[in-house]
């Protein structure tokens, strides 16, 4: 385990070549670490959003959260193991904001329903859902207090623009 977070610092992408529209190369991976300060509920929390864990790569410092196999992964580490990572000070998620991660999923149910789900497990919405027209947001803050916004985006708008967006154009 420990090998394998040394190489995954906060939020970091394995080397793997970007794909282009002349070529079909896998997308690259990316690990975001959180820091928690108790990982049973930090692993009810995740898979309430309908994630899964990895079990190879969880132990009782930290687990492998699953969003999208082969390409998108939480680390949930506890504070003192993520703290083997770097000479600074972790900072409190709770108080100080200082990322917020955004996942798009296929309809604004699906972001209703995680949010939903995520709230029954322990976490918290601070702010009301923004509609945008291209896109709808809200944003859930797990027990530890770190912020994931939930969004469903237009397919027009996310492949041309917001101007694209169906909702704009009728």
């Amino acid at each position: 385990m420990r090998a394998l977070t040394r190489h995954l610092f906060f939020a970091s992408v394995r080397g793997q070549p970007v794909p282009t529209l002349e070529s079909e190369t896998a997308m690259p991976s990316m690990f975001v670490n959180l820091p928690v300060t108790d990982l049973e509920r930090a692993k009810a929390f995740y898979t309430a959003l309908g994630f899964t864990i990895n079990p190879l790569f969880t132990d009782h410092n930290a687990a492998c959260i699953v969003v999208e196999e082969g390409h998108n992964y939480f680390m949930i580490l506890m504070r003192d193991f993520f703290q083997t990572f770097t000479d600074l000070p972790i900072g409190d998620p709770s108080v100080a904001v200082s990322t917020a991660t955004a996942i798009a999923l296929d309809s604004r149910e699906e972001v209703d329903a995680a949010v939903a789900n995520g709230l029954a497990a322990g976490g918290s919405e601070a702010r009301p859902a923004t509609e945008m027209g291209f896109m709808y947001q809200r944003q859930l803050t797990d027990p530890d207090g770190n912020i994931l916004e939930l969004c469903y985006m237009d397919p027009a708008a996310a492949e041309h623009g917001p101007g694209a967006s169906a909702e704009q154009q009728a």
